[in-house]
């Protein structure tokens, strides 16, 4: 914890003056703390705390300051004087590119924002219940007993299928997914690497990993090609967001460019598909390894919607079902790191902050805090009952992050991994096989490395 001296200086109001955060020991000439956040990153984030609420990190050359307490995450996410920006955008504009809504900050930003909000207001949200649900049993309905379920391979299909169905009106196949779910492991890897270890020019040589991220990155911006051509050979504009970006504006009111339209369609269809798979992964590792939670929400399922498949109505009643997906987020997050970039001067919870500093904080460590969780590392979906949810500190769980940054498709996301839980859960129980490895997978995003379970029905 950090301590303040009785000796602080004070302003010529009177104030306590800015004090400068503490630096983190143990960096490397060069690489600074990026080789541990590299070896260990988890455990790295997740100790910050014990050396301050703001501390100082190196990586490589750059000072970066990381904030560890959920109060100044969200003092931080909400305040004016920090933008999207620092070492993790960086990383992704090599896949986001930097005309997207992601990215782009300011004016640009919102404008970008007015175009694919509507898509995701929660009265848009109930016109995709009919895909949703008919992917949602369709995954359910795959396995045979004792079927051997790649989870990676079928998180990925789910969640692209949705995704194309329901914003880009897109016929995607299952091929289409899982070039989707290879491509993106090996570019969020690689961007990890770029991000903490500033070894730019190594980075070009022909070496098998670079060739390999080199070749996953064009195969994304190829199948992003693929769906905006697919759409202009049709003719066809129906009401999705696709539609929306081929027909919008830009400040002065001419179209929009080819390169703004293919960054908004890559914002839409990776970084959701990642994260969203990621999470119906994390889901299927905790009906493993939890059988009695999935007896829950198979019980609950069964209560609300008797003989017959469940529904999108149903969501609102599925009460256990939906804590388990909140609990399975905060265990295990795909978003684990973000940082923000200080547009001027200014102070975080008592400390200096330079303009133009990096800030990074990790939704992993603030997650399973001790000092906001009780028993921080069991998965206990009671805990967001609201007679205990009231315990949990503010900021000390935001999924979709918070303020003006926050996630559009947040209540599109929940909708659909409810819904699979509840429509997987109801059919099946799951054991781990031998050849199956759930520990976690670090690149940009969280995951198991490869995660095979076997399917049981009920």
């Amino acid at each position: 914890m950090s301590v303040e001296s009785s000796s602080r200086p004070v302003t010529a109001t009177g104030t306590p003056a800015p004090r400068t955060p503490s630096p983190v020991t143990g960096g490397l000439p060069g690489l600074g703390h990026g080789w541990k956040l590299a070896r260990d990153p988890l455990g790295f984030l997740s100790g910050l705390r014990d050396h301050g609420d703001v501390v100082r990190l190196r990586l490589g050359p750059k000072t970066v300051y990381a904030v560890t307490t959920p109060a100044l995450t969200g003092a931080l996410l909400t305040s004016p004087d920090y933008i999207v920006g620092g070492p993790l955008w960086e990383a992704l504009e090599g896949l986001l590119g930097k005309q997207g809504v992601a990215t782009n900050n300011g004016p640009t930003h919102r404008r970008q924002r007015r175009t694919i909000q509507p898509a995701f207001r929660l009265d848009a949200i109930p016109g995709y219940a009919a895909v949703m649900e008919e992917e949602a049993h369709a995954l359910a309905g795959r396995w045979r007993p004792g079927d051997t379920v790649d989870c990676t391979a079928e998180s990925f299909r789910v969640a692209v299928r949705i995704t194309a169905r329901c914003l880009l009106r897109g016929d995607f196949m299952d091929e289409r997914a899982e070039r989707l779910s290879v491509a993106l492991a090996t570019v969020f890897r690689g961007m990890y690497r770029r991000m903490v270890l500033s070894c730019g020019p190594l980075y070009r040589l022909p070496l098998p990993a670079n060739r390999r991220f080199d070749r996953a990155l064009a195969d994304l911006h190829r199948l992003v090609d693929e769906i905006v051509a697919e759409r202009r050979a049709s003719g066809l504009r129906p009401d999705d967001l696709l539609t929306a970006l081929l027909e919008a504006e830009d400040d002065d009111g001419n179209p929009i460019g080819e390169q703004e339209i293919h960054d908004q369609v890559v914002a839409i269809v990776t970084p959701g598909s990642e994260t969203v798979a990621s999470t119906v992964m994390w889901i299927l590792h905790a009906l493993a390894e939890h059988p009695e939670h999935g007896e829950r929400v198979s019980e609950e399922v069964e209560s609300v919607a008797g003989g017959r498949p469940v529904a999108f109505d149903d969501i609102g009643k599925l009460t256990h079902t939906n804590n388990v997906v909140v609990e399975a987020m905060r265990v295990r997050p795909a978003v684990w790191i973000l940082t923000r970039r200080a547009t001027t001067d200014t102070e975080l919870g008592g400390y200096r902050i330079p303009a133009g500093a990096d800030i990074v904080y990790s939704p992993y460590a603030i997650q399973r805090d001790p000092r906001s969780y009780e028993r921080n590392l069991e998965f206990d979906p009671d805990r967001w009952l609201p007679e205990r949810a009231q315990d949990v500190p503010k900021y000390a769980m935001s999924p979709f992050s918070v303020g003006n940054r926050k996630c559009p498709s947040d209540h599109f996301s929940m909708a659909q991994l409810s819904l699979i839980t509840a429509a997987v859960a109801r059919r099946w129980r799951f054991e781990q096989v031998p050849r199956s490895e759930d520990v976690t997978r670090v690149g940009i995003t969280l995951r198991p490395k490869r995660l095979l379970l076997r399917a049981v029905p009920r």
